[in-house]
């Protein structure tokens, strides 16, 4: 059955968990910079300015990724691999939105603050 196939199963559950953590980070973003809560990087904890930009911006970036991510479970359907085949492909492809998470980001905040 495609529901159990890794490549269905891993981006989509993976890509609901990205959209409810980003929607909870746009409700909810962290005031204060903190090394607990939030999008912490180098760029992002700066100043405050940089800080809630990131916030906002990485929150909505993670629930665009995290639908894209969950999309591409659909792939399930169409090719079913072996079991662990199907898990690095899974995986791989939440590495893959994570790091384009990141990229996004820091590109978005050294635009806006250029000269900090």
């Amino acid at each position: 059955m495609p529901t159990e196939n890794p490549i269905f199963f891993i981006p989509v559950s993976t890509g609901l968990i990205f959209i409810v953590v980003g929607l909870v980070m746009l409700i909810f973003p962290p005031d204060k910079i903190n090394s607990l809560y939030g999008y912490r990087t180098k760029n992002s904890m700066k100043t405050k300015e940089t800080w809630g930009f990131a916030q906002k911006y990485s929150s909505k970036e993670m629930m665009k990724l995290g639908a894209l991510l969950s999309m591409t479970g659909l792939l399930g359907f169409i090719y079913q691999p072996s079991e662990n085949t199907a898990t690095i492909i899974g995986s791989g492809l939440i590495i893959l939105v994570v790091i384009v998470l990141i990229i996004r980001v820091e590109a978005a905040i050294k635009r806006k603050f250029k000269s900090e």
